[in-house]
């Protein structure tokens, strides 16, 4: 799942926690990890809305400034089916340092 470089910090910082997406049919499963920056970000739910469910609110929650913004990067290829996807972002995990020859007891 891929986000517009402009919202990635939000979604890594956890401001942003939902997406809108129009597709024809959903490219992401709910429990599902997808790969995003270092971390990932996991799949909470998946619900079909209509375009009267895309208020101003609903646009910030989602990292944009109103709802024509928004719109102008929803749209995925030639689906007219309408997503909203709630997900959190996981952060990786501290990678460990292997203990050197001269340390190691």
């Amino acid at each position: 799942m891929v986000f517009t470089k402009r919202l990635r910090d939000g979604v890594i910082r956890g401001d942003i926690t939902c997406t809108v997406r129009i597709w024809t049919s959903p490219h992401v499963k709910i429990g599902n990890r997808y790969r995003m920056g270092d971390g990932e970000i996991e799949i909470e739910s998946i619900t079909p809305i209509g375009f009267p469910d895309i208020t101003p609110a609903l646009a910030r929650e989602s990292g944009f400034t109103g709802v024509l913004d928004l719109l102008k990067v929803a749209q995925h290829g030639k689906g007219s089916n309408i997503y909203l996807i709630r997900f959190h972002y996981i952060p990786p995990r501290p990678t460990r340092r292997p203990k050197s020859a001269t340390t190691a007891k």
